[in-house]
């Protein structure tokens, strides 16, 4: 009785209902998992349970009904709501950085490193004793052998 009172009242999260045609539902979920949540963020729109997604969804569901293409309603959604929406956003000025960024962050960390590696193997190269050091560095071994055969 509870229960039905809450789901009444309209508190609980219920999944929207599939939409009458199977074909439109099914053309709805192919276009909305390519498009990302903008609330959010990381889910694309057919998997994400904001409402934003929902508004999206039925959206998308009417423009299907009013017989516009996949690239119509993608263009009306990237219009309305910019680049961001998309998974793949496309290739131009402005995002240039998203798609090379990754590339070019990677070729200066490993300049670097090439860098650092090269400098530290200056830095570390080995130092030649003189006869006088290394007598005294035997002899220290061989007076701590000898402590050790005792």
């Amino acid at each position: 009785m509870l229960l039905l009172l809450i789901s009444s009242i309209g508190w609980t999260k219920e999944a929207t209902p599939v939409a009458e045609d199977p074909e439109i539902e099914k053309r709805m979920l192919a276009l909305t998992m390519d498009l990302r949540c903008l609330v959010c963020q990381n889910e694309p729109i057919s998997d994400s349970r904001a409402e934003f997604s929902n508004d999206i969804r039925r959206e998308i569901r009417e423009q299907i009904k009013a017989n516009k293409t996949d690239d119509e309603i993608i263009q009306f959604l990237v219009d309305r709501y910019g680049d961001f929406i998309l998974y793949n956003p496309p290739m131009k000025p402005t995002t240039l950085l998203l798609w090379f960024g990754p590339i070019v962050l990677f070729l200066i960390g490993l300049g670097s490193l090439v860098f650092y590696l090269k400098r530290r193997r200056i830095q570390v190269e080995e130092i030649s004793l003189s006869q006088a050091q290394r007598e005294k560095a035997e002899a220290l071994l061989k007076e701590d052998n000898k402590g050790k055969d005792v």
